[in-house]
């Protein structure tokens, strides 16, 4: 920008003045509704100016935006503007002059202002959306360090005029304080609304707020404060970090790299990392793998496992002596009748697990009959306890989404009183033990029950959590974090208690951290008597009884700690927003004299890494000074692109360690890895992949491998070398070569590649010679068919294998599950190649992402020395009636010419049959879409739809949104308002209703408002 200064004359900031002083113009004109607190606002920034050694210059002229006027300042106040207030030629000079450095600052209505204009959106970053009556709420502070919010209380309540926001600001800016709505009636942007927020524009800064609506305002000491931390930021006098959501001092995103350790897995689950920079992985089926310092991953042993449910191999912690002794741990679930998990002792040899050398070192007692919630993460602290998370081994799905605590007779499996609440036994809880030489333990003092104590287990550090599923630990303090998975209700009930909430706890003293009496912020659950219907009060937090037949423990048990973080639909941490599914890092600890080229920086040393599986986004949680509470939460690896991580850990490197489970449902996912996020300035590792046109087949098996893909992230040349038979000789240099395996057996296939600087990366392939794996054929259901939660439905499964001949039709395997945003909850398993199965819900789901999937498997026999091989396939069954919300995917025909964003928004509804939230913001070309969907025996498709005057129409196409073909075409005439709504149905036709994959609601005309859809017809379910 400064050639196009120099050469074009356009405004610039700061015209010869100091760092402290400088020019602010005030802007109030209004082409709309006029706000009678603009004189007010005028007068208070006058006063600031004076007070703080700024020069103000009010105007409603809008001529002064030229280049040469507007050069005489480093910020331009818009207060309180309205609707169409430059031309064409003084918007130009506006860009012109925040591109060359000045600043911008936003108040109130100035949200309301060129809606024509979308440069001006962008920079104002979100558009008046509607407000209800000025009244009392309470705004959240979320950047404590900026100079606008620096001196505001956390909760900061006040009486103003809360807008809504269309889009969410958060999407392009820093935000700095959010709204709670349930403080006040009448907002509709839900968990998270922003009202306050930053962003850098070109070499400009730009500020906005939405308060400011009263003339009081500017009597307001607070309010006066966060407006001249504003005007200064904006016009660059004094320094803030504003570049982008969250963002702190950290380093960029592009100074990390993402590297391939192993991406030839299947059901990854825990790992850890030996001082000699080993990786010691496990997979849930019982393997322990390692992935070696030069690239090659070897499995050290097989540990025979129980997979049903959630059990299997789950947890992994190498010694602290691992170096001398060569001691590994494991939780796991052992085959056989005995329903146990065991934390086992075992001792690697070079390379290989000896499973002679296995030492149970602690059992816990399970049920296997019911699903769910496992737990099994392992951790030592600097003192040598092993910490081991349990999960409360109950089955959540005859709850409706609530707190399991069904006391009838025969019903203790979906008790979670018997287990998490009870101190008898070690299901939902944290225990900490100390493992000593000859395989035994000890307790170290401290924990929640003194050793002696009646009906308690001394092994208990802290109890009261659901499902533990990963911990990490701060090596500064010894403290724990838990992320702790919460049930899944979709709404609050007054007669249950709280939607579905997750938490992320920082245990870093012996407690009861609440389940199954109380969530989050010590929000409490009704006692519920199942065997009636009929609720009783809600628990005590403060002092929780655990009064229920299937309590074997001490009765009254310790206050419940609340939460530092929870998250659902509601939430404690708007920058993260909705989230079901937290995972967790220990914290980063620097250190300064570690020799490595990878450690993270200084500037997050003590930081704690946050992982929502759900949607695969990373955030980094920055704890205050004593590490007892998160100060800061800040996104962070957006471009790095995760596929649900499953696991983080920091090495002794000072890198962080990844396990991504993969992008299916039931596991065995061949998109599933270990990686590694290393901190590097200066040249980045290459990328290696594979492909080839098969991976298993009989012998001879000729295999073509191709380097296709592989890559210098910095531009560089790439030389490879590849190892087909594991053997660790290169068999080949070219970027393809073909391999034919003339011996059966299981090899894996290598590709190195290596940058011109020596830097390298692995990808690795399994091949099956002398075997072909099986083929599955899935005549029924139908993937992507529609169904209603209850029904039963017909499968019929064909297989295939060339090695096998005929099919024993008991080794194939199907089972259904209920299908819950990212993840599924299993239910029974059955075998044959027909039959049929009942596809449970769950009442507390409704208003909730769910869906139902089903599982085909089958393995085969092997073939001689070639191991047995596994088919998978996993279909997603989609519910009749959809929650328009939940959409797969949003967007825009290229031949649409709207306005706008494309695709279509979120909003809280207000129609009277519920629901929750619709999507609005609906553009003539913009469509949402469910993937996979299939429309057999579904004949009519409806709208839960409003339509304030002009009416709409809406094609349903199949295939492709722009050119697919149009199978329903749904009017829905005008209703009288946006948020009154409507049933519209239109029937379905057309012979692409029989094939599975994408389905396109596209917006042809008119205005429109969708709650949900629904597909009317028998669709797969058993007449």
């Amino acid at each position: 920008m400064t050639l196009a200064v120099a050469a074009g004359g356009v405004a610039a900031a700061h015209p010869g003045h100091g760092d402290e002083t400088f020019n602010a113009l005030v802007f109030s004109k209004t082409a709309g509704f006029r706000h009678d607190s603009i004189p007010a606002g005028i007068a208070a920034i006058e006063d600031l100016g004076e007070e703080n050694g700024f020069e103000v210059t009010a105007t409603e002229d809008a001529a002064v935006f030229n280049d040469a006027e507007l050069a005489q300042y480093e910020v331009v106040v818009w207060l309180s503007t309205t609707g169409d207030v430059l031309n064409e030629d003084q918007q130009g000079a506006f860009e012109r002059y925040v591109a060359g450095g000045g600043g911008y600052a936003g108040v109130h209505a100035a949200a309301d202002t060129e809606y024509d204009w979308p440069w001006y959106g962008e920079l104002v970053g979100g558009y008046f959306a509607g407000h209800p009556a000025p009244q009392d709420a309470t705004v959240h502070v979320e950047d404590p360090e900026h100079p606008s919010t620096a001196s505001l209380p956390a909760d900061w309540g006040r009486h103003d005029e809360w807008y809504n926001y269309a889009p969410n600001p958060r999407e392009s800016a820093h935000v700095l304080a959010t709204l709670d709505e349930g403080s006040y009636e009448g907002g509709t942007m839900g968990e998270d609304h922003p009202i306050s927020w930053c962003r850098d524009v070109d070499a400009g800064h730009a500020w906005y707020t939405g308060m400011g609506h009263t003339a009081e305002s500017y009597e307001e000491p607070e309010f006066l404060a966060h407006l001249l931390g504003g005007i200064r930021t904006a016009a660059g006098a004094v320094a803030a970090d504003c570049s982008g959501d969250g963002a702190g001092d950290g380093p960029l995103a592009e100074d990390f790299e993402k590297v391939t350790l192993d991406d030839n897995t299947s059901n990854p689950m825990e790992l850890d990392i030996a001082d000699d920079g080993r990786v010691f992985y496990i997979d849930r089926n019982g393997a322990v793998n390692v992935v070696l310092t030069n690239g090659s991953v070897v499995t050290a042993g097989q540990v025979p496992v129980y997979t049903g449910q959630e059990f299997g191999l789950l947890g992994i912690a190498l010694d602290p002596g691992f170096a001398d002794n060569g001691h590994l741990y494991l939780y796991y679930s052992p085959q056989g009748e005995e329903q146990v998990d065991r934390v086992s002792r075992f001792t690697v040899q070079g390379d290989t697990l000896d499973p002679g050398s296995e030492r149970v070192v602690l059992t816990v007692d399970t049920q296997r009959q019911e699903c769910c919630h496992a737990g099994g993460a392992l951790e030592f602290d600097t003192q040598g306890n092993l910490y081991i998370a349990t999960g409360d081994n109950t089955n959540p799905f005859a709850s409706d989404g609530y707190s399991p605590l069904d006391e009838q007779a025969g019903r203790a499996s979906w008790d979670a009183q018997r287990t998490a609440a009870n101190s008898a036994v070690l299901n939902g809880k944290v225990l900490r033990i100390t493992p000593q030489a000859d395989g035994g333990y000890t307790i170290p003092d401290g924990n929640l029950f003194p050793e002696g104590t009646a009906n308690a287990r001394p092994e208990i550090f802290a109890m009261g959590f659901r499902n533990p599923f990963r911990i990490g630990l701060d090596p500064t303090t010894d403290q724990l974090f838990v992320a702790d998975y919460g049930p899944d209700a979709g709404s609050a009930s007054p007669s249950r208690g709280p939607e579905g909430r997750v938490e992320w706890n920082i245990v870093d003293e012996p407690g009861f951290y609440g389940w199954p009496y109380c969530v989050g912020a010590n929000t409490p659950y009704i006692d519920y008597d199942f065997a009636t219907g009929t609720s009783g009060a809600a628990y005590n937090c403060s002092a929780p009884v655990n009064d229920s037949p299937n309590n074997t423990g001490v009765r009254e048990l310790p206050a419940a700690e609340p939460a530092e973080v929870w998250l659902g639909a509601e939430t404690s941490t708007p920058e993260i927003g909705r989230s079901g599914a937290p995972m967790t890092s220990g914290a980063y600890q620097f250190d300064p004299n570690l020799e490595s080229d990878t450690k993270w920086p200084e500037s997050f040393d003590g930081n704690v890494v946050f992982a929502d599986w759900n949607d695969s986004r990373l955030f980094s949680f920055g704890l205050n000074e004593d590490r007892t509470q998160v100060a800061s939460v800040t996104r962070i690896f957006e471009e790095l692109q995760f596929n649900r991580p499953h696991a983080l850990q920091f090495g002794p490197d000072g890198s962080l360690y990844v396990i991504e489970w993969g992008s299916g449902f039931g596991g065995n996912n061949t998109d599933s890895g270990v990686y590694r996020v290393d901190y590097v300035q200066g040249n980045r590792a290459p990328i290696a992949q594979i492909t080839t046109n098969r991976t298993s087949g009989p012998l001879p098996l000729d295999v073509a491998f191709d380097s296709a893909g592989s890559h210098d992230p910095d531009g560089g040349p790439v030389t490879f070398s590849w190892d087909f038979d594991g053997d660790g000789a290169e068999d080949s240099t070219a970027p393809t070569a073909g391999h034919t395996y003339t011996e059966a057996g299981r090899y894996t296939a290598r590709l190195t590649a290596t940058d011109e600087d020596g830097r390298t990366s692995v990808s690795n392939l399994e091949i099956t010679a002398g075997n072909e794996a099986p083929v599955l054929d899935v005549a029924g259901p139908v993937n992507g068919g529609f169904f209603a939660f209850g029904d039963s439905i017909a499968y019929e499964v064909s297989v295939t294998d060339a090695e096998d001949g005929e099919i024993d039709c008991d080794n194939v395997v199907v089972q259904p599950a209920l299908g819950h945003d990212e993840h599924a909850h299993g239910y029974e398993q059955y075998h044959g190649c027909s039959g049929s199965f009942p596809l449970p819900g769950d009442e507390g789901h409704i208003g909730a992402n769910i869906f139902g999937t089903v599982t085909v498997t089958y393995t085969d026999q092997g073939n001689g020395d070639a191991p047995p091989l596994t088919t998978q396939e996993v279909l997603v069954l989609q519910p009749k009636l959809r929650e328009a919300e939940y959409f797969d995917s949003s967007g825009r025909l290229e031949s649409a010419t709207g306005g706008g964003d494309p695709g279509v928004s979120i909003e809280g509804t207000g129609d009277a049959a519920g629901g929750g939230q619709n999507i609005g913001h609906i553009d003539n070309g913009d469509w949402w879409a469910w993937n996979p969907a299939n429309l057999t025996n579904i004949d009519e498709i409806g709208l839960r739809a409003a339509s304030p005057t002009l009416g709409a129409t809406v094609e349903v196409r199949t295939g492709d949104p722009e050119s697919g073909p149009t199978v329903a075409t749904i009017e829905v005439p005008p209703t009288g308002d946006w948020q009154v709504y409507g049933d519209f149905t239109a029937a379905v036709s057309g012979g692409s209703t029989a094939e599975s994959g994408p389905l396109y609601f596209v917006k042809t005309t008119g205005e429109l408002n969708v709650n949900w859809v629904d597909f009317i017809g028998q669709g797969v379910t058993q007449p």
